[in-house]
């Protein structure tokens, strides 16, 4: 989770700003309960008054308001009232105006209860409270000793009565006030419902504003995060070597590269939004329900536990298959972009059928993993939603009680359910979030995989810089290794390309010539040797400045979606008009060109599929043409091509490297016939080096070769020379086959040991 957590870092502020408006919108969420109480409580049933002072008392209710009150009290009492001047009031009464303020209400809606209560019952009531004003004696004021004494003979029935019945009383008490004093009670119900209601679509509009800038703020933040594990990504994967492009697969990084970042930035999202959100309104709520003082806490804390113990059930469940659905994406898009890429080479061995079983194999598996952890997630909300309605259902039940002796109101009631949701909810978005988040982990720490690993092929700290390279390439008995493998690939490779002359490397299949042209470019480091250009190690160079010195034209031609001019300029963007022109002219490739309608800025299809294998080829060589380096490297880049383009590629080829060193990697004699210097390989070693004449007199291998391709005339040898030089081949051919045979019975043997 840390990994997740630590791409935030940067948006801090973001994150601030996010938290400052979801504590805004968890203040207002939680205070419209309250308000709907009031409404229930207070609007309705209490005719919109709020203290058990009434506003307006006359003389007569202000007097016997104080029957039952201490001394201490009734100090409070008239404190809180300011005298009228009866002439000025339009019935000629004489009154009091309550003049305290809400705090000071507060206080004595409890203080002073009791005593407003029992002289409301005594004197204006037909209930009676065990109190009854007749039996007080007239002109005879009460002193503290006798109200005590009063009060205590009432108080069991005051307790019976219950707090919340007890304050509908008093507030029934200065309802009666309100009225004698000439107040429309009515009027000041409707205020009070239209000020409460107010004030709720104000918490509401500010609860949408809130809600809308979390909302934008945590989509630019997800975004931002996303965007910025995408450029991390591809910037790491575009300075990998080879080694570490195939540790990985192409596949399993297009779905790091896509999939898990996706992940990652939805998650990150939701987690700005709810995450942050679910505490602030749970604890919340919990304040809240405690400062109900229903005594119905033990509800929640049931509820909770149930949550917990639900949620819990669920996650260990389905987590374990959380982990490998990542893993099983990657499998489905490896055999799906295998498939795709091959499409041509399946249809024309008719094996549709045979691919469609393997993509749904692997499709199916990972059908099955999303089916498991889908149908243990249903159970979520219906589960969930039965807690939430046992809640509810318990509530009710242990409210009904309460109401029903007292001790509770109806709005009080309706508060606690909604507060009481709200603390299941938020758990639920919790419940939510810890689904996703182990799976965002996963795809997090796939990603970091990625950004943590460093490429084997890196700048030299101290790079040595070169002001004219001139482009002669030394390899000095070089080995090299892949990363994992036993065995050498090339075995003391040792050789010299100079510039001016082309160094041409024939061999079997599989004897390492890609290999060792891609070492050039630093695709691979050497694991023994090293390689110089212009008498230093390549390896001291910068890689762009050594790149920058090669042409390089691979096995596979390679276009990218564009155009033929954008192609051509690809290894040199500012080449011009006349140089892209000049390079396709070179490579052969101006004869399909000028047939298009629009020439060089035809469309090129993503990786070339619009133009057949030989244009590919061609266009590839022009492209390397163009960018005019001091070494050409060619990885059997004619394979394509018929001779007589072959010939005419050649031949236009040499007028432009006479001051380039020019390597050709060929399977055809045709092609290096003419090199300088030919290079044998035959299992990661040089067996041959020379030139085409100078071989066929001393190298078994390369005439092997040669004679699989050319006559005996075409090679210049007489009859008797040919007999020679094939039973010579015959002959290491059969020596090869029981040098081969007697390996394999020693490995037998040592095996039967």
């Amino acid at each position: 989770m840390s990994k997740i957590f630590k791409n935030l870092i940067p948006y801090w502020r973001w994150i601030i700003l996010i938290f400052v408006f979801l504590i805004a919108q968890a203040y207002c969420d939680l205070a419209l309960p309250a308000y709907t109480s009031d409404i229930i409580d207070v609007g309705i049933q209490d005719h919109g008054i709020e203290h058990v002072l009434p506003k307006e008392i006359t003389s007569e209710d202000y007097q016997m308001a104080q029957t039952f009150m201490l001394s201490d009290e009734k100090e409070k009492f008239t404190d809180c009232y300011e005298a009228e001047d009866a002439s000025k009031s339009d019935d000629g009464v004489a009154k009091y105006k309550l003049t305290a303020d809400s705090d000071t209400l507060d206080k004595l809606d409890e203080e002073l209860l009791v005593p407003l209560v029992m002289a409301y019952q005594a004197f204006q009531s037909g209930e009676q409270m065990d109190v009854d004003a007749s039996a007080i004696p007239q002109g005879v004021a009460l002193d503290d000793n006798m109200i005590k004494q009063i009060r205590s003979k009432v108080q069991d029935k005051i307790d019976a009565v219950g707090s919340s019945t007890l304050k509908s009383m008093g507030v029934t008490f200065a309802t009666k006030c309100d009225e004698n004093a000439g107040i429309d009670v009515d009027a000041n119900q409707v205020a009070y419902l239209w000020k409460a209601g107010a004030k709720m679509a104000a918490f509401a509009a500010i609860m949408l504003i809130a809600a809308c800038v979390v909302g934008f703020a945590a989509s630019k933040v997800g975004a931002a995060v996303g965007r910025d594990l995408r450029e991390k990504t591809f910037s790491k994967v575009v300075g990998f070597s080879n080694a570490e492009i195939n540790k990985f697969s192409t596949a399993s990084l297009i779905t790091r590269s896509t999939n898990d970042i996706q992940q990652i930035q939805m998650v990150t999202t939701m987690m700005l939004r709810m995450v942050l959100y679910a505490p602030i309104v749970g604890i919340g709520g919990i304040i809240k329900v405690a400062q109900t003082k229903s005594g119905m806490e033990w509800v929640i804390a049931i509820a909770v536990a149930a949550i917990m113990v639900f949620i819990f059930t669920l996650v260990g469940i389905a987590m374990p298959k959380f982990k490998i659905m990542q893993s099983l994406v990657d499998k489905v898009n490896l055999v799906s972009r295998e498939i795709l890429t091959g499409l041509s080479v399946i249809r024309a061995f008719g094996r549709e059928k045979e691919e469609e079983k393997r993509f749904d194999e692997a499709n199916r598996e990972l059908t099955r993993t999303q089916l498991f952890t889908n149908r243990v997630m249903t159970f979520m909300m219906p589960g969930m939603s039965m807690i939430m309605y046992c809640i509810t259902l318990g509530i009710v039940w242990v409210a009904a009680g309460r109401i029903d002796n007292g001790s509770m109101q109806v709005g009080t009631m309706t508060a606690f359910i909604t507060y009481a949701m709200m603390i299941v909810m938020s758990f639920l978005m919790l419940s939510a979030m810890s689904i996703m988040l182990p799976r965002a982990g996963v795809a997090a720490e796939r990603i970091d995989e990625v950004i943590r690993t460093n490429s084997t092929v890196n700048d030299p700290k101290e790079p040595v810089t070169e002001a004219d390279h001139r482009g002669v390439i030394r390899f000095n008995h070089v080995d090299f290794r892949y990363p994992g493998a036993k065995e050498d690939v090339l075995s003391d490779i040792d050789f010299v390309a100079e510039p001016g002359k082309t160094t041409a490397i024939i061999g079997s299949t599989g004897c390492g010539k890609s290999t060792l042209v891609n070492l050039i470019p630093r695709f691979y480091d050497v694991t023994g040797g090293s390689i110089e250009l212009d008498g230093h190690d390549i390896r001291d160079y910068t890689l762009s400045e050594l790149r920058e010195s090669i042409g390089f034209v691979p096995q596979k031609g390679i276009l990218f979606s564009g155009t033929i001019a954008s192609n051509l300029r690809f290894g040199k963007a500012d080449a011009s008009d006349e140089q892209i022109k000049k390079a396709a002219d070179i490579a052969q490739a101006s004869e399909f060109i000028e047939t298009k309608n629009d020439r060089y800025e035809s469309s090129i299809a993503q990786g070339g599929s619009n133009v057949s294998g030989g244009q590919k080829q061609r266009l590839a060589i022009a492209r390397a043409i163009a960018k005019d380096p001091h070494i050409y490297v060619f990885d059997d880049s004619f394979s394509a091509l018929d001779m007589k383009t072959d010939a005419r590629l050649r031949a236009a080829l040499a007028e432009v490297t006479e001051k380039a060193s020019v390597i050709i990697v060929a399977q055809r004699i045709s092609t290096i016939i003419h090199a300088d210097q030919i290079l044998v390989l035959d299992d990661g070693k040089i067996v041959g080096k020379g030139t085409h004449e100078e071989l066929l007199k001393n190298c078994d291998v390369y005439m092997q070769i040669a004679q699989s391709q050319l006559s005996a005339r075409e090679l210049g040898l007489d009859d008797k020379a040919a007999e020679t030089a094939t039973d010579k081949a015959a002959d290491n051919v059969t020596k090869t086959a029981t040098d081969t045979s007697a390996v394999s019975g020693l490995d037998n043997e040592k095996e039967g040991m």
